[in-house]
């Protein structure tokens, strides 16, 4: 099952630090993620500046509890880079 996840940094004047401070091991574990087969795509979500201010990701689990329990270890989530997450349950158009 896919499922759409769209998160927003925090606005505050920490927020960009944070995201930095731990894109690393965030990374680290989207490759994880992605050498397990669940990682289809995402990126970084910008503003007109070209700043980073959020995340798109479309991950492929069994279920939304399997995805609930990746993102328990998810960097941007335990170190509050995300401020406001929506997953949504996604399907990905097979355009030929």
């Amino acid at each position: 099952m896919q499922f759409l996840l769209t998160a927003y940094d925090g606005t505050d004047s920490g927020a960009l630090d944070r995201r930095m401070k731990c894109r690393p091991e965030h990374l680290e574990k989207i490759t994880e993620v992605k050498k397990a087969g669940e990682f289809l795509f995402g990126g970084a979500i910008l503003d007109d500046s070209g700043q980073m201010i959020g995340s798109m990701i479309l991950y492929e689990v069994p279920d939304r509890v399997t995805l609930d329990e990746r993102l328990k270890n998810e960097p941007y989530i335990y170190n509050k880079v995300w401020e406001k997450i929506d997953i949504r349950p996604f399907r990905l158009a097979k355009i030929e």
